[in-house]
């Protein structure tokens, strides 16, 4: 093969968003153009190559065992080119660059979206992209900066900055509910309500409602006529009367100030780990991931008043 030209090096860059999204739709969209414009582009580097990087199949997108070879020796050149913009961004005197986040949908809705107008406003040269995924994401392998989840999920060999105090569950359900059906006094009387459950969109299967109350561990598993993968279906459902639902607190409050949802057994719901911003702990947290962080982490004496 010839020397590389610049097009191959654009292609080979390319080449590594495919093989870290394992999607070329996924790939395309981080990259800005069209998947058959990069399934084109993937095709002609490896024409120009002779060799296949890819796998491809109807859903899903590989890495060949040459594509593996070639992605380990282009990811240390690709940390270091990152490494470089952020440098520059040093010398202009702040933060720039890009941020890749991965965050479940409530953590993004709790965490993220409430900062990001004053953020973005503060720091115009960093661009922060957020990708909802339910489960937990391998980030290095995903190349993701940083992710966001619930305290208790996290591994141990993660740097994890809190950026919620504790939180808690609330069941709730709305005033015409319980115009029809008597409030429950303990978690077993669930069973003889109507409850709008939730499938985890990551194991596929039903959540069974969490209980606590003086050292004794309660799950019970709810009936009724709906099932959401989403738990602002889940909210409004419960605003309109269907049945209870099991939602984290801050997600109810304002709600609940409204009197639009009563709660009930809150006495059986204590606080958990709230979500945490996590990252590599062999990784140093770049200058633009360390100024969303002071943007959205929570003081020390916020954790400790909730």
């Amino acid at each position: 093969m010839s020397g590389m030209n610049r097009e191959d090096w654009g292609s080979l860059a390319a080449f590594a968003v495919v093989a870290e999204e394992r999607s070329f739709t996924r790939a395309a969209a981080r990259l800005g153009v069209s998947p058959s414009a990069l399934s084109h582009t993937m095709r002609r580097l490896e024409e120009r190559l002779h060799i296949q990087l890819l796998a491809r199949s109807t859903r899903s997108v590989s890495t060949t065992e040459a594509g593996e070879r070639l992605l380990a020796r282009l990811r240390p050149a690709i940390e270091e080119i990152s490494g470089a913009v952020e440098d520059l961004g040093r010398l202009l005197g702040r933060p720039s660059g890009r941020i890749r986040i991965t965050a479940s949908r409530t953590a993004a809705r709790m965490v993220i979206a409430p900062a990001l107008r004053r953020f973005i406003e503060r720091y115009p040269e960093i661009v922060v992209e957020v990708l909802i995924e339910p489960g937990l994401t391998d980030i290095v392998a995903r190349r993701f900066d940083a992710g966001i989840r619930l305290g208790e999920s996290l591994e141990k060999d993660v740097v994890a900055v809190p950026v919620t105090g504790p939180l808690r569950m609330a069941v709730v359900g709305a005033p015409r509910y319980f115009a029809s059906h008597a409030k429950p006094s303990t978690p077993q009387d669930l069973r003889q309500h109507r409850c709008i459950n939730f499938r985890l969109p990551s194991a596929g299967t039903i959540y069974k409602w969490e209980f606590e109350k003086a050292s004794r561990k309660v799950e019970v598993g709810v009936d009724g006529p709906l099932v959401f993968d989403d738990e602002e279906m889940v909210l409004s459902a419960a605003q309109s009367g269907v049945g209870l639902a099991y939602l984290i607190e801050d997600q109810v409050a304002s709600l609940l100030r409204a009197g639009a949802l009563s709660r009930v057994l809150e006495d059986w719901c204590p606080p958990f780990p709230g979500f945490f911003l996590y990252y590599p702990g062999r990784r140093q947290a770049s200058p633009a991931l360390a100024a969303l962080i002071d943007a959205i982490r929570v003081p020390a004496r916020a954790r400790k008043g909730r």
